[in-house]
Order: C-alpha cells, then structure tokens, then sequence
C-alpha cells in the first residue's frame, strides 16, 4: 500500500487532511494550529510532497523523518504533523479492520467522561450556562472562565479588588449552579503568577477539578511556583508541543493533569508517549480540544488505550450544523461520557460535501487591549 495523494481540506474554521492511498483506503486528521490554519496548510503539502509514494503503515519513521527534517518548527509545522500522523492511524486502522486503539495497545475503557464547554459575555449567561449543562446530563462543566467571554474590541480594565473579588464571586456561582458536578475554571492566562496564587488560594473552597493555565505558559518555573502555593490542581500544556517540554513541566511538579492537544503535540503517536511520561509522575491526562470533530475522534482513540485519561473537553456545537454536518456519523454523546466507536481507523469520516456547504473562514489577528492602551491576554 502506498501514499497516493495528501490533500489539504480548510472546512468552515478547521483544517482537515485527507491523505489517500493505492488500495483504497483513506485517512483523515486535522491540524490544531487554529490562529495560524494557513501556515499549517502549506506545511501539509510539503509534507506531503514527501509522503506520495511511501507505506503509510510506517507511521513512526515517518513521523521521525519530518519531524527531524529542519531544526525550526513551531506549532504551525507541529500542527501539520500532527494531521498527517493520525490520517496514518486512521489508515493503519482500515487496513487492519479495527480501531486505531487497537494498534496502540488496545482498549482499556468503552466510554470517556466529558466536560461541557460554556461561554458567555455575562455573569448571567456563564451561571445559566452551567445549569443547562448539569440538566444536559453532564457531569463536568468545564471553559469556565471567572472573568466573562467579552468582545475583544472591549479595553479591558479592574482595579486588583475587583478582579480577583468578581472572579472569586463567579466561582462560588459557578458551584452552586453545578451541584455535585465538577467545575473546571479556565484562566487563559490572563494572570501574573501573583495574581494566580491570590485567586487559587480564594477559589480552593470551591473544589474545582482543575485550574486552567492561571498565567503565561512560557515559563515552566512559574507554572511550578503557583502549582507549590495552592492546594487545587494545575492542568496546562495545550501551548507546548514534545515529550521534552512535558518532561520539563512533569520534573518541576508544575502540574497535576497534563493538556497536549492530539491536533498540535504530534497527533496519536507523540500524545502516547506523553501520557506516558504523565503516567511516570501520577499525572492524569486531559486532552485539549477546542477544534473540529476530527479532533474529538482522535482524542477518543487516545482515550481509550491510556490509562491516565481523566477526563475529556467537549466543545460547543459537536451535535449541531457545522460540526453535525461536516461528519458522515457524528460520535455518540451518552449521560455526559462519549461512546469510543468501534469502527475501524479514528471512527469518523468527512462528508463528501463538507467543503461545499463550509467554505473556510479565516481568523483574522484580532488581540484584546488593555483601558491604557497595552495589550492583555484572553
């Protein structure tokens, strides 16, 4: 069997790869590169161009060879590789006839515990957002930001009291609309570290499940000094691509459930071996996942074959237009876990006629300023 064809497919805001071979078969992946879909792209077809003509059974060489190629990556290029790796899976998976979990130690659980994304510009819509989830059968409700989902063309301002007294306020909301159902409280690194022991240490006696990103991912040692002041647990690394950085992260004791995102850390075969590494220290594993359905199914092979999952983002919209309508079958969502399929490959395939009914949208630079004029994260 042989490569025959790589093709780039931009669908609506996500950036698939259908890769085609000789006998047949074909694979899909997806690249998780979101600001910078374009650049992925181009280096998918220079991958590519490499892949026609090869076994795509051979998914570690070959992850090797174009990972080593160049010594400047980035998350564009990782983003690339990481589609095309989990397309092999997905092929690797057809010609066997099974599950692509089968090929990577076989299953260890039938169905992965998810949380609910919930967003909102209100404290209002944030709290009842919370509530419909918890009604929705869900058990964890999770993209929970303290500080409100506000158009970033908002100047941004509060005074230290007010920042850390609302956050501390929402969170309390938070639980009492969630009940018994876990809350995970994301912070999209718009905190200094300071700042992120102050509001970890007023949000302990709300339980979250986890603490997400509470400031700059950047500084490994500053992830591991808040992680040593407070007494919920830190879940970061969506933002870090390789074994050696999450290796870094794990030795400092920077965090308690690692994020590597399948659709940018390598696709199945790199986030193997980091759940791997993750297992070593105890830590759980969470996988990043703000993308396209392709994604979810990847994230779900991984799931099923690591005993370290602990839980997995569901984004918003899965079971309705586009992501609906983009897939063949989308998974299957039951009392807040997903069912891992059993098809063979990922699971999941594109609609003949996804392209056609959405077209790309590109995500123009767009950064949220302070009231003075500097820029803040959000």
């Amino acid at each position: 069997m042989k490569i025959t064809a790589v093709e780039p497919l931009a669908v609506d805001r996500y950036l698939f790869v259908k890769v085609h071979t000789d006998a047949g078969i074909t694979g899909f992946g997806e690249s998780g590169t979101w600001g910078f879909l374009e650049a992925s792209e181009a280096a998918i077809q220079k991958f590519g161009r490499y892949l026609v003509g090869k076994d795509p059974l051979l998914i570690e060489h070959h992850w090797q060879y174009m990972y080593r190629f160049a010594h400047f990556r980035g998350a564009a290029i990782m983003g690339a590789l990481s589609a095309l790796d989990i397309a092999m899976w997905d092929i690797a998976g057809k010609h066997f006839g099974v599950p692509s979990y089968q090929l990577m130690g076989g299953q260890v659980r039938d169905k992965a515990r998810v949380y609910y994304h919930v967003l909102g510009d209100s404290r209002d819509k944030l709290v009842n957002g919370v509530t419909e989830a918890v009604e929705a059968g869900f058990t964890a409700v999770g993209h929970l930001t303290p500080f409100l989902d506000e158009e970033r063309n908002v100047p941004y301002f509060k005074t230290h009291v007010e920042k850390i007294g609302d956050a501390i306020d929402a969170v309390r909301l938070y639980r009492e609309a969630a009940g018994n159902a876990d809350i995970c409280i994301e912070i999209h690194r718009q905190l200094t570290p300071a700042e992120a022991v102050v509001l970890g240490r007023g949000i302990e006696q709300y339980h979250p499940m986890f603490y997400e990103d509470p400031t700059l991912p950047d500084n490994l040692d500053a992830m591991a000094y808040i992680a040593s002041k407070l007494a919920i647990p830190i879940a970061t690394g969506e933002r870090i691509h390789t074994i050696h950085e999450f290796q870094m992260l794990l030795e400092r004791r920077a965090v308690q459930y690692v994020r590597p995102d399948v659709c940018m850390a390598g696709g199945l075969t790199h986030t193997k071996k980091i759940a791997a590494l993750a297992e070593a220290h105890y830590v759980g594993v969470i996988p990043h996942n703000p993308l396209g359905p392709v994604s979810t199914a990847a994230c779900l092979q991984l799931a099923a074959c690591i005993p370290n999952f602990a839980i997995q983002e569901y984004p918003l919209g899965e079971h309705e237009p586009p992501k609906s309508e983009i897939v063949k079958q989308p998974l299957q969502l039951e009392n807040g876990f997903l069912i891992i399929p059993d098809r063979p490959g990922i699971g999941i395939e594109l609609a003949d006629d996804a392209l056609e009914k959405y077209p790309p949208i590109s995500k123009e630079v767009d950064t949220r300023l302070h009231y003075d004029g500097s820029v803040v994260d959000q």
